[in-house]
């Protein structure tokens, strides 16, 4: 395989760079700080199209697919990893459900206004009971008469605070389904904002959903096709989160490189000294590793091939790596890099949720495994 980016894509990526560096990096260690991502950048956001671009154009998307998604979401990560995640839970998993699983009328009502970035979208499936082990949800929805009536929690819900329109796995009598809510709902209530080490800039919340009566059309499919759906959604939110694990870990990789080519001691800059330019000369490589074996990947989503063991290789890797990149830019900084004036503990912050979302790192070395035919690893 050669992947050989068209001039759309690197029309695509460039408008993104341009827009990370003079729209979101100048705010991003404010978004940190102030916990939240202004309202007035979340539009601009669905204005230049970011909110979609990997859905078709027929549904208010970009039509780029998961090479030009991923090619955006590692530029913005580059620059604000709460920016990316927020995108990431709107599109990669919100509203991909709805793509995956909705019928033409659902994705011309619902898809359409998330793609165009008119309403925003969360993915709510994660419970106290129901993490890792995502088929052991307990919110519960049973049908009465036209309705479907939901009860339940969810944690840990990126957006979910903000959110125009959540997908939502629920236990039907047939098993997992999946459901349409609008969160101006009665019954729908968002917790207060969570208080995170990193990624704050991100809404995380706990839904409540006491007695949500959605139309039975919001059904997503059939009964009992909830546990697939998720599985084929969370494969494609691991493309998102490998792409920001290597947009965060070229954005440590060039403050590392920016910083050693400024701080001088013993005479002359610290870049010169070998400790210090193999660090970065061995990030450099992962990088382009980590780059290779994602782009694989979503070459091959978009040619309808088989990726669920390379989205779980990459995502893994991704966020991997950029824990060794970011571990040290920041060694390369010094006690600078322990001050929040400097971007790089930004990063090193942001970077623990890699590890964790979508699928923690040991989930993502079972997902291979059972790829490699060794059997119900657990």
């Amino acid at each position: 395989m050669q992947l050989i980016l068209t001039e759309e894509q690197k029309m695509l990526r460039e408008m993104t760079r341009d827009f990370v560096n003079n729209e979101i990096k100048p705010i991003a260690s404010k978004i940190d700080a102030d916990e939240k991502i202004p309202d007035e950048l979340i539009k601009k956001l669905g204005e230049l199209g970011f909110l979609g671009v990997a859905f078709p154009e027929e549904y208010g998307g970009g039509g780029f697919g998961e090479v030009g998604y991923c090619l955006m979401q590692e530029e913005i990560a580059r620059g604000c990893m709460s920016t990316a995640t927020f995108i990431g839970a709107h599109q990669s998993i919100g509203a991909n459900t709805i793509y995956i699983g909705g019928n033409e009328e659902q994705k011309k009502q619902y898809l359409t206004p998330l793609a165009k970035g008119e309403k925003i979208g969360a993915f709510c499936l994660t419970e106290a009971q129901a993490g890792s082990d995502s088929f052991n949800v307990r919110t519960r929805a049973k049908l009465d008469g036209n309705e479907w009536v939901i009860n339940g929690e969810k944690l840990w819900i990126t957006n979910g605070g903000i959110a125009d329109i959540v997908s939502v796995f629920a236990r039907t009598e047939k098993g997992i389904s999946a459901f349409i809510v609008e969160t101006n709902t009665p019954g729908y209530h968002a917790g207060p904002a969570e208080k995170k080490m990193g990624i704050r800039g991100s809404t995380t919340n706990a839904i409540t959903f006491d007695n949500v009566r959605v139309p039975k059309e919001n059904l997503l499919g059939k009964r009992g096709d909830g546990f697939k759906q998720m599985l084929k959604t969370l494969d494609g939110g691991r493309l998102s989160i490998a792409a920001m694990g290597l947009g965060g870990a070229q954005g440590a990789l060039e403050l590392g490189i920016k910083y050693a080519k400024e701080r001088s001691q013993f005479g002359k800059p610290i870049g010169e000294f070998q400790a210090n330019a193999f660090k970065l000369a061995d990030c450099a490589m992962l990088v382009e590793a980590a780059r290779n074996l994602l782009y694989k990947a979503c070459w091959l989503a978009d040619n309808g091939g088989p990726y669920g063991k390379e989205a779980a290789m990459a995502k893994l890797y991704c966020s991997e790596v950029m824990r060794t990149v970011v571990w040290h830019a920041q060694q390369i900084h010094g006690g600078y890099g322990l001050m929040k004036e400097y971007p790089i503990e930004r990063f090193y912050r942001d970077q623990r949720l890699l590890e964790v979302g979508e699928g923690t790192s040991e989930i993502q070395r079972i997902v291979i495994a059972r790829h490699l035919g060794l059997g119900k690893i657990i």
